[in-house]
């Protein structure tokens, strides 16, 4: 059993995912800590804030909730919070909703964990998936993320560098068909729009809003372990060079 688990979020931290997250956590550590956004802080990746000041509200003894974003948040709580004991372990979630293919670039969720595992923490990213809003199926990470926990610690299987990303397909447990190693996928379409609006004082404003359709990918993808109903297990590295434009950058003569 490991001595102390940190977590953290892009929900928030009176989100329902954490408190799942929490659950699982106890089972795997001793203790566990939470410091997290105080609001919905989603799609910020790994966003910093350098011109605000940030604020800590305790709800308890080892609960925090941050005014920043979920890497703020991360970094408020191995850089002081935690600063004289470092957790052994960060799990940044459990995101409502997945993080795969072209979202992973985005995801709070995911730049929390790229930050703790830049500031030397091993770290994995959790995301539920699910078929509507309203009914997420926290049943499934409650009975699966156990296992898929203690198999990384008994295998020694966190990254050295990177993070591992683990997405929960949006089923009920008896439905999940298994566990599967898989790669980023990247046949998601995936567009940002912008949606003009005018408010009671005849001033517009703007929301973003995202369009997806999940298209047919490779079996070996995490898109493609969702849409089977497993549970999707992909590490995620540093490097964000693409080698095979490299290559051709190499053979012009500058």
């Amino acid at each position: 059993m490991l001595k102390r688990i940190l977590l953290t979020n892009d929900d928030g931290i009176d989100a329902p995912g954490i408190a799942v997250a929490a659950e699982v956590a106890r089972q795997i550590a001793e203790e566990v800590w939470i410091c997290a956004p105080a609001g919905d802080r989603s799609g910020r990746s790994q966003q910093i804030s350098l011109h605000d000041p940030l604020r800590i509200e305790w709800r308890d003894e080892r609960s925090a909730a941050v005014s920043g974003s979920p890497a703020d948040s991360l970094i408020v709580g191995l850089r002081h919070l935690l600063r004289d004991n470092p957790p052994d372990l960060v799990l940044s979630g459990i995101n409502a909703g997945a993080n795969h293919s072209k979202e992973v670039g985005y995801s709070g969720t995911v730049g929390a964990a790229f930050t703790a595992r830049m500031l030397g923490v091993p770290a994995i990213a959790l995301s539920q998936s699910w078929i509507t809003r309203g009914d997420i199926p926290w049943d499934t990470s409650r009975q699966w993320l156990p296992r898929v926990l203690q198999t990384i610690l008994d295998r020694e299987l966190l990254m050295a560098t990177g993070i591992l990303n683990v997405n929960l397909p949006g089923t009920e447990p008896d439905n999940v068909t298994g566990i599967r190693a898989t790669r980023v996928g990247n046949r998601l379409r995936l567009d940002i729009d912008v949606d003009r609006r005018i408010d009671s004082r005849d001033r517009e404003y703007f929301w973003l809003k995202f369009e997806r359709e999940p298209l047919e990918d490779e079996p070996d993808t995490d898109v493609a372990a969702l849409q089977a109903n497993a549970v999707s297990v992909t590490p995620l590295g540093p490097d964000l060079t693409d080698h095979s434009a490299l290559a051709a950058l190499k053979q012009v003569d500058w």
